[in-house]
């Protein structure tokens, strides 16, 4: 029994360093999104870290349009890094997770 035990820490240690890698990595996944006429360009990581904005020169004239544009911009972005990090990350988790009976947390 206690070499089980020994096994599952193991495992465990194993599961949150696969989890600790796939963070480091998704610092490297890159997500462009565009407003629709391209007035704007944002590129953030899966971590959801801003890496660049590019905006054209017209929305600079008028401060409401160019925050709008940067909230739903920013927020399509944000939402795809988000749905990317969060599959990522779990099937990072569960493919280093011991086989323990009953213990179905990621079906």
């Amino acid at each position: 029994m206690f070499g089980d035990m020994m096994g599952m820490m193991g495992k465990l240690k194993e599961a949150q360093q696969k989890v600790e890698d796939t963070k480091k990595r998704l610092n490297t996944v890159l997500i462009d999104e565009n407003s629709s006429d391209n007035l704007l360009k944002v590129t953030v990581t899966a971590n959801r870290e801003i890496k660049s904005l590019s905006i054209a020169d017209e929305l600079l004239e008028d401060k409401e349009q160019l925050e709008d544009y940067l909230i739903l911009t920013l927020n399509k972005a944000i939402a795809k890094a988000t749905q990317i990090n969060e599959s990522e990350l779990a099937a990072a988790a569960k493919d280093g997770m011991p086989n323990i009976p009953g213990l179905d947390m990621f079906k």
